[in-house]
């Protein structure tokens, strides 16, 4: 039997424990977790070193360096986004819904887990602290399979995770990390549909790509965020240029930066010049169509290839739109469903764009870097659906449940 066979064996047994566990005890734990977080953080940090000398060996972009790297302010947030999961509610048990039925039936929905969850990604060694508090405050527990850049710090945060779990009495089986660095390696653990009952890849589309066409379990998509910022005519450009800036440049190897920004002909004149030159001062390289050359000679020629491209750089492309519809048109074509906005005054044409625009999250007047577990309330995420079933958008606790039917009766048979 292989390694990888035993921690999914060992994970699946470690789900029946799970589910009956108390809310008390889940907190317990979380709380122990994120203690054992700051006591240890210079060994993670000494860890995570080793992954940016590596990464820097081979010569990864500073953009997705910046998501692989840990710092003390990193550590501490970690610590307090499992604070934040311990203070939500625990959804398994709710009663979603019930009703009796003219025999006398009382038909109850009960909130339940989903059971063992591999999650596979890349350099953000977060998304192993993340997936593993969300999953077992929703009575999961996971496997987790990182990518190369991040094993050190992975190994080191999952050895803090089972350990602390020691602590508290609880099967350390709760996480189980595969090791191994190659992609192709988990090919036979997408196959293990008779213990892991979800599989959520997060990721580049390389990496959601080979999930999807490998596994045998159900896979929920996300991450690939080719996110589109409108510029309406009659948006407040000078605050338009502040939130351009920020959903670009404010981390932009993340999914949820913007990547392409249209502009409204009306305004394009007025404010293409002032908005390329911030872009230009935050070191972002500006890619744009014909009509935006002509305004602004000296930026960089667009290619079809562009467009649909999600950079996680300092690059954006620009283009010039005649009117919302053809806005909406190009997003259509070329978005990922992942996040969208408009910039706009007129009620009626924000009003079309959220109604129009098929994504998990569609903004008006605000970044897109707002897609994010964290800032909606949600305490963390264990990812962004970019699709519709079952889950979409950030990922919270009750995203990873499912539910089951409780009836209750007298002795009621059927005729």
């Amino acid at each position: 039997m292989t390694e990888m066979r035993k921690k999914a064996l060992s994970a699946q047994k470690a789900a029946y424990e799970v589910m009956s566990i108390s809310t008390s005890s889940k907190n317990e734990y979380l709380i122990r977790l994120s203690k054992a977080l700051i006591d240890n953080k210079d060994y993670i940090l000494t860890e995570n070193k080793k992954d940016i000398i590596f990464a820097r060996e081979k010569d990864t972009k500073e953009s997705l360096i910046d998501r692989l790297l840990l710092t003390e302010k990193r550590i501490q947030n970690m610590a307090l986004s499992i604070e934040e999961i311990v203070a939500l509610p625990d959804p398994i048990g709710e009663i979603i819904d019930g009703w009796r039925r003219p025999n006398g039936l009382y038909i109850e929905k009960m909130r339940v887990p989903i059971g063992v969850i591999a999650i596979i990604y890349e350099a953000r060694p977060n998304v192993t602290i993340d997936s593993l508090a969300l999953s077992f405050k929703s009575g999961n527990v996971v496997i987790l399979k990182g990518g190369s850049l991040a094993i050190n710090s992975n190994i080191a945060l999952v050895n803090i995770a089972r350990n602390a779990a020691k602590d508290v009495g609880i099967t350390p089986n709760i996480v189980n990390l595969i090791e191994s660095t190659k992609r192709e390696d988990i090919i036979p653990l997408l196959k293990m549909n008779d213990c892991i009952n979800l599989v959520i890849p997060r990721g580049g589309y390389g990496l959601i790509k080979t999930v999807v066409e490998n596994s045998s379990i159900p896979v929920i998509e996300t991450g690939v965020g080719n996110c589109h910022i409108f510029v309406d005519s009659t948006a407040d450009l000078d605050r338009a240029i502040d939130i351009v800036i920020n959903a670009k440049t404010q981390r932009p190897g993340t999914c949820n930066a913007t990547e392409k920004l249209l502009v409204h002909k009306d305004v394009a004149e007025s404010f293409i010049p002032h908005v390329i030159k911030a872009l230009k001062d935050k070191n972002v390289e500006v890619r744009g169509d014909e009509e935006v050359q002509k305004i602004v000679p000296e930026i960089i020629p667009i290619s079809d290839e562009d467009w649909d491209t999600e950079y996680l750089d300092f690059i954006i492309g620009v283009k010039i739109v005649h009117n919302i519809d053809e806005a909406i048109g190009h997003i259509t074509k070329y978005g990922t469903k992942h996040s969208e906005a408009i910039l706009t005054n007129n009620y009626k044409h924000a009003e079309k764009f959220v109604h129009n625009i098929d994504a998990a999250a569609v903004y008006v007047n605000a970044s897109t870097r707002f897609t994010d577990g964290g800032q909606f309330g949600l305490g963390a995420e264990i990812g962004i659906s970019t699709q519709k079933l079952h889950a979409r958008g950030p990922m919270g606790l009750k995203e990873l449940t499912t539910y089951k039917y409780i009836i209750r009766g007298s002795g009621q048979i059927r005729e």
